[in-house]
């Protein structure tokens, strides 16, 4: 078994940082954007995986969402919070 020393560890979790998974968009199916585009403002359980604990909506860098839909995903939490289907802000 092979012992490390803290400099090697901290290159291995440094290269293991660098090899992140490429984040895909969860809407476009095949690589092809349907038209017209749309995200469904009832579909709370997809739309609570894009905003965090406070309520706020999570950025593409973090969701992989593409520029197009992201803007749809706005969209429909807005909806979704003027319909009483999600909180403006979360529960204390």
């Amino acid at each position: 078994m092979a012992t490390f020393t803290k400099a090697d560890l901290k290159k291995l979790r440094k290269k293991k940082a660098r090899l992140k998974k490429k984040l895909k968009c969860r809407f476009v199916v095949g690589g092809v954007v349907p038209r017209p585009v749309y995200v469904d403002y009832k579909d709370v359980k997809t739309l609570r995986t894009l905003i965090d604990r406070e309520g706020r909506v999570l950025p593409r860098r973090r969701t992989g969402t593409s520029a197009l839909y992201q803007r749809a995903v706005r969209e429909a939490i807005l909806r979704a919070r003027y319909m009483a289907l999600l909180p403006y802000v979360a529960d204390e």
